[in-house]
């Protein structure tokens, strides 16, 4: 009986100790926790469409401007040396390397708001856009790809035949050429630009004689747009001759006949004239 009373003390006193840990070792678990949410880390990356000629904001990550120690802008654009614009607070300073575009500036004072603005927005301002902020709670980047769209010119017009031509001329991306009434066997090319605008050209050839009139849809990120143009009447493709073109041929070859006949008639009327009694 004695032994049991001495374990069941024994156990009561081990559980004691494991539910109750060291106070030392509490409060260092505890300044770990209070170090790590000190210091957040935040990163964001961020993929941003503008339609070229616009305007473009680009936002840093939220933070009180009390605690904001330096705002940097870094840019990096094809094909030139990476552009650096940055604040300090603590010396109200502002400094820039290697940045000429003077489009791309700060919204306002940046100790005010240290975002960032693009206006307007060429194709050249394609490219990464970092922003990192550092403050007392930590240091904090928001990134952006930007992407300029550009509109492209869509164009419609007849080509040899009962053939239609539609073109999407220098956009960005390339557009997409639909027809109505739907076709599968266009023939579509791409053509590309050293700026990166893409023009794309379908030809399409109607032999169908009941199709009088034909719709081209230019799909693009920037909007659709439709044209439509009539086909001239009785053309058709090369493998199949129209009935104009048959006409025309009859006529000529009438108008040819006559003329010879009228030509050997004058002929034949001046050797009788000629010959003696």
């Amino acid at each position: 009986m004695r032994t049991l009373v001495r374990t069941s003390a024994l156990s009561l006193l081990i559980s004691i100790i494991i539910m109750v840990p060291d106070s030392g070792n509490n409060s260092l678990l505890m300044k770990q926790l209070e170090n790590q949410t000190v210091i957040p880390c935040c990163e964001v990356n961020t993929s941003v469409s503008v339609v070229m000629d616009t305007m473009a904001v680009l936002r840093c990550p939220h933070t009180s401007p009390l605690t904001r120690i330096s705002t940097t802008w870094e840019i990096i654009l094809r094909d030139k040396p990476s552009c650096k614009k940055a604040y300090r607070s603590d010396t109200d300073e502002t400094r820039e390397i290697n940045c000429t575009d003077d489009r791309i500036t700060w919204v306002s004072r940046p100790e005010e708001n240290p975002d960032l603005q693009i206006g307007p927005v060429a194709i050249s301002h394609d490219g990464y856009y970092r922003c990192t902020i550092t403050s007392h709670d930590g240091t904090f980047w928001h990134e952006y790809h930007l992407q300029v769209l550009v509109p492209p010119e869509v164009t419609l017009f007849l080509s040899r035949n009962r053939t239609a031509v539609c073109k999407a001329i220098a956009g960005k991306p390339a557009a997409h050429i639909s027809w109505t009434p739907e076709r599968d066997d266009c023939d579509t090319v791409e053509i590309y630009s050293a700026n990166g605008t893409v023009t794309v050209q379908s030809t399409c050839a109607w032999e169908d004689p009941n199709v009088t009139t034909v719709t081209c849809s230019a799909s693009h990120l920037t909007g659709n747009k439709s044209l439509w143009i009539k086909l001239n009447p009785g053309l058709g493709t090369s493998r199949f001759p129209s009935l104009t073109f048959l006409i025309i041929l009859y006529v000529k070859l009438s108008l040819s006949v006559i003329i010879l006949v009228i030509v050997g008639f004058v002929f034949f009327q001046r050797i009788n004239d000629s010959s003696p009694p």
